[in-house]
């Protein structure tokens, strides 16, 4: 088994690589033991890679080159890296229109897997809003539209249904990013025929191990997890420690990879989110996606390191 020091000292290689070379991405992370985990939707055929791409803040920039370019380095390292999941919403600023235009930049549209959202009252808005959305994204199809905090649900819903059935939406969805919301969203699912559910999760917001988790992998929802640091918050409590030997055992060279491999060591999770406006932050990101996941026992000791 390699040295703790070997494995960081090749992950911050890696990284280092990556950031001076985003082109570069796909032959760096071609050297990384294994390919980027991917996990199965639920009902389909489809597997993505487990490490996706949020927007929210990090993304509502100017369309101009000074803002765009350091975000473009963002997007083809996560492209490069084996990134496909994009989750973005209309609520996000400019987030929309910069991931369509980076995507464009890119010329990766094909490569993507565009998740956003509708939070409008009635049809009719909600039509016009995802009219918006397409143009913003410049695309004529999504693969995911998810009512966006549980907005006007029903309504939401039977447009979503409708859009599914014309081929303009490919999968459907609901989200929320507060606990006190789980109780809304399994009522939700208990009488709505769903492929996704997104809600917030990470070592220090637990509550969706007692019942959503276990509720999505017993009938078939695919979940994409938001707030995995907690918008940050979780690096404070960490701040100046160094990574724990054990670290090691997970493959995990950084705080945030073990964070990621924490939530995903819950095979209910389908895809975790996390935002980023640096490309280093991103190839770090990614690197949670490689090797090995921490069993119960190494699950507790990310809990007590938080903690």
């Amino acid at each position: 088994m390699p040295s703790r020091r070997h494995v960081i000292q090749r992950g911050a290689a890696l990284l280092s690589l990556i950031v001076a070379a985003p082109w570069l991405a796909h032959s760096a992370f071609a050297l990384a033991p294994g390919q980027l985990l991917q996990r199965q939707i639920p009902g389909s055929d489809e597997r993505l890679p487990v490490i996706g791409l949020g927007t929210s803040r990090t993304f509502d920039v100017r369309l101009d080159d000074a803002s765009l370019k350091p975000l473009e380095a963002v997007m083809r390292t996560f492209i490069n890296g084996g990134g496909r999941l994009i989750d973005t919403a209309p609520s996000y600023g400019n987030a929309e229109a910069v991931s369509g235009e980076l995507l464009r930049r890119t010329n990766t549209q094909d490569k993507a897997f565009l998740a956003t959202k509708v939070s409008a009252t009635g049809r009719e808005r909600g039509l016009a809003q995802v009219a918006a959305s397409l143009r913003a994204l410049q695309t004529d199809t999504l693969d995911l539209l998810q009512v966006h905090n549980l907005q006007d649900t029903r309504s939401q819903l039977a447009l979503l249904r409708e859009l599914k059935e014309q081929g303009k939406v490919r999968y459907i969805g609901i989200t929320h990013y507060r606990e006190s919301a789980h109780a809304d969203l399994l009522a939700v699912l208990a009488k709505e025929p769903l492929d996704f559910v997104q809600f917030n999760y990470s070592v220090a917001e637990r509550n969706a191990e007692k019942r959503l988790l276990p509720y999505c992998a017993d009938r078939g929802i695919a979940t994409l997890i938001n707030r995995p640091f907690q918008r940050g918050q979780l690096f404070n409590r960490v701040e100046g420690k160094p990574l724990p030997e054990w670290a090691i055992e997970v493959d995990a060279t950084s705080w945030a990879q073990l964070l990621l491999k924490f939530i995903l060591a819950n095979p209910a999770v389908t895809v975790v989110i996390p935002a980023t406006s640096k490309a280093r932050y991103m190839a770090d990101n990614l690197l949670a996606g490689h090797g090995r996941l921490p069993d119960a026992a190494l699950r507790e000791r990310i809990i007590r390191a938080f903690g």
